[in-house]
């Protein structure tokens, strides 16, 4: 049996911590990334996470995020079964531009701000109409948080899915600390929040066009 490597043990099991709180079943992907290892893990509302800690790693493998926090929770060195055909997603591009700075204050803010709508909504309802909780939480996490513009004027949206990843991975740090901002990152068609203790990646949607096909039977 390898060994999963990893040396960050407290950093790797505060990110699994989190993680399987959001998502039980969830598996994390370990892979190498110049003498470090990543850390990578879906959330239930489409955002890619990560964050990268000390060791050597296995390479490029994927297991239960449950079964590898248990096993740094008792010490053990051991890989837990690989699930690598429970990873389907694909990663970012490597590289990508930084946009702009924000504050973790103002991150915070944003995301305390979604969070009480979402209890004020599902306990008094909206305008009188009683509105599923499911409904509420989805719309405001579509919702476009900021917009960010880069020097050469490039506009970039960052989505309340991303304010929440960052936020509810505790990838902020403490909020008694002064912390360095966060990152507002794009590569290719991601967007990326870059956080002092993680990142949170979200790939832009592509807009898909239906032409009419001439002389086809169903065209």
């Amino acid at each position: 049996m390898s060994a999963h490597g990893l040396l960050g043990v407290p950093d790797a099991g505060a990110f699994l911590a989190r993680l399987t709180r959001l998502d039980p079943a969830a598996p994390v992907r370990l892979r190498n990334t110049g003498g470090r290892v990543a850390l990578w893990g879906k959330l239930p509302w489409d955002v890619l996470v990560t964050r990268e800690v000390a060791g050597h790693g296995p390479g490029d493998a994927t297991v239960a995020a449950a079964q590898l926090l248990a096993v740094l929770a008792r010490g053990g060195d051991e890989l837990p079964t690989l699930r690598d055909a429970d990873w389907r997603w694909p990663l970012p591009p490597p590289g990508g531009e930084t946009v702009e700075a924000v504050s973790g204050a103002e991150l915070s803010r944003l995301a305390e701000a979604a969070a009480g709508t979402l209890r004020e909504v599902s306990a008094g309802g909206l305008a009188g109409r009683n509105v599923g909780r499911r409904a509420v939480r989805d719309a405001l996490l579509d919702h476009v948080a900021l917009v960010v513009t880069s020097p050469a004027g490039r506009s970039v949206e960052v989505s309340q899915r991303l304010v929440q990843a960052i936020s509810r991975m505790g990838f902020l740090g403490p909020g008694e600390t002064e912390a360095p901002d966060t990152r507002v990152r794009v590569a290719g068609n991601w967007v990326g929040l870059s956080a002092p203790y993680g990142v949170a990646w979200l790939q832009a949607v592509k807009k898909l066009t239906v032409m009419p096909i001439g002389g086809h039977p169903k065209g």
